[in-house]
């Protein structure tokens, strides 16, 4: 049953836009605190009381209580939060790749991910930052082509400019979350 309390579910705003994913457990407290609503596949409105007479179907996650099945909610609406939140993309590895396609910012070449590294374009050995526009993903090759120097002085140039992306917060939901669910979908493409 801990399984099922952690399944990821989305919550919506009071204007019915992508806020975070949550727990199914603190959406259960939020359905049965009366704070939000949970949507159903055709994306009508249940309160608790309505959401627990639902019946179960086929691939439905439950939880188990004393009447039986309670569906897991796949979207909550929130009844009265209206702020979108800001989104502030961490610089990782991994977001790094994203931002760059997964591609070598030098040759252009797309090699496995095992292959690529990432590259500081003002080395810090000069006093390169850790910073969104200092870093670009390259293939390990070109990595040590360019060595210690600026791309200039190794004769390489980037295919673009390294930039510090502004993502919405459907692209975070979708980047954070290892799933995603048919229910969320008009909502994720909607914003």
């Amino acid at each position: 049953m801990t399984d099922v309390l952690c399944l990821p579910v989305l919550i919506l705003n009071r204007h019915f836009q992508p806020v975070q994913v949550t727990t199914a457990k603190r959406a259960f407290v939020l359905l049965y605190g009366g704070a939000a609503n949970a949507l159903d596949e055709d994306g009508e409105p249940h309160d608790f009381d309505l959401w627990r007479s639902l019946p179960v179907r086929d691939g439905d996650d439950i939880v188990t209580i004393v009447g039986g099945g309670l569906r897991v909610p796949r979207v909550l609406h929130l009844h009265r939060y209206d702020r979108t939140p800001r989104v502030t993309v961490r610089l990782t590895r991994r977001n790094l790749m994203f931002r760059d396609a997964h591609t070598c910012q030098y040759c252009g070449k797309h090699p496995p991910l095992r292959e690529l590294n990432i590259d500081h374009v003002m080395p810090r050995s000069r006093g390169g930052a850790d910073t969104w526009e200092n870093l670009v993903t390259a293939c390990r090759v070109c990595n040590l082509r360019k060595g210690w120097k600026t791309p200039e002085e190794a004769n390489m140039n980037l295919a673009r400019r390294p930039f510090r992306p502004k993502w919405s917060m459907t692209a975070q939901i979708l980047l954070g979350s290892g799933s995603t669910f048919k229910e969320w979908e008009p909502f994720l493409k909607a914003s």
